[in-house]
């Protein structure tokens, strides 16, 4: 099995009220729970941003904000990206990446 990199771009960031905060945590849970065992790690949302380039360390994203990740295991990339066709994220107007970690050995 490999592993893929799932990192979140864009969308509306977290909701404002508490119960739509809730309602995004609880469709998070339902597609978390339909993946099952190909979750490596569920990840979390990102906020803090430093930029490490040849010309030192510095404020602010790396070529377009990453807001979060998710880890999972499959055996292609395209069995991971079914994964993440249903993921409440992209219904919140975000775009999901699914990088395949290369092995090094």
């Amino acid at each position: 099995m490999a592993t893929f990199l799932v990192t979140y771009h864009g969308g509306d960031g977290m909701p404002a009220t508490p119960e739509a905060r809730q309602q995004v945590m609880a469709a998070f849970a339902a597609w978390a729970q339909s993946v099952g065992g190909a979750m490596l790690d569920p990840g979390a949302p990102l906020t803090a941003v430093k930029r490490v380039s040849p010309d030192g360390v510095g404020d602010g994203p790396a070529d377009g904000p990453v807001g979060g990740y998710t880890l999972l295991s499959a055996e292609t990339i395209d069995e991971a990206t079914g994964l993440v066709a249903s993921h409440p994220f992209v219904t919140r107007g975000g775009v999901l990446q699914v990088s395949q970690a290369a092995e090094l050995s």
